[in-house]
């Protein structure tokens, strides 16, 4: 029987999609070459910018997802995956256009977040997955405390957000190691790593402290996997 195909529609950015690539790898238990998920990797990143499209008026990178897509299922994906945050404002749109399962992101997330029994979750996202409400409408249906950045934070958090994505790594991670430390002031007891870019700019920090986050890439891995193994 052929063995079912995972697509990652990724290239938002190619350093987030390598990151999940890597996830798979290093999650599924295989001794050999044959042992591991197959999957199908979509790259291309002149995908018009997901927050600039949300919030400024930008160029719609919906009808491109969806060409990415269904490339994707034409390619043999027999489920598909969104290396992207803001992404998934596009997803049930996507869902729609193409004939295989997607598993989504922030399900995954929320879910992993509220499983951890913590009350108050913090988040660290882009502007536009802040503005859309992707997490705070599945933190707060659970009755749980949604703490995001102030607007001077969360300014800071897109600042390291472009700075990783142009290559400037140590100064990306100085600057988010702050807005963690802030959201941990103002309460929060595990943060959400909402933007695919995060859990690399912060991933010394989460080798010393992995209870304190929750990883979104990590956690939409993990769903794949299970949904592999059914």
């Amino acid at each position: 029987m052929a063995k079912k195909i995972i697509g990652i529609l990724g290239g938002m950015g190619p350093a987030a999609t390598m990151d999940m690539f890597q996830k798979f790898i290093q999650l599924t238990p295989a001794t050999c070459d044959q042992e591991h998920i197959p999957l199908l990797i979509s790259s291309i990143p002149d995908i018009p910018d997901r927050t600039t499209c949300i919030l400024h008026n930008g160029a719609n990178p919906g009808p491109i997802l969806i060409e990415q897509a269904k490339r994707l299922e034409s390619a043999g994906a027999n489920c598909i995956i969104i290396a992207c945050n803001t992404a998934h404002n596009w997803f049930d749109e996507i869902h729609k256009q193409v004939n295989v399962e997607m598993i989504s992101m922030i399900e995954s997330t929320a879910d992993a977040a509220v499983s951890t029994g913590k009350k108050r979750i913090g988040i660290l996202a882009t502007d536009a997955t802040l503005e859309t409400g992707l997490y705070k409408k599945k933190i707060e249906e659970f009755n749980l405390d949604y703490i995001a950045p102030d607007p001077d934070s969360q300014t800071q958090v897109m600042h390291s957000i472009y700075l990783y994505k142009a290559g400037k790594i140590a100064e990306s991670t100085e600057i988010m190691m702050k807005q963690k430390d802030a959201l941990i002031k103002k309460g929060a007891e595990i943060i959400i790593l909402g933007c695919t870019e995060v859990p690399m700019i912060l991933m010394t920090d989460i080798n010393i402290s992995p209870e304190l986050y929750v990883d979104s890439t990590l956690c939409l891995v993990k769903s794949a996997i299970n949904w592999y193994r059914m």
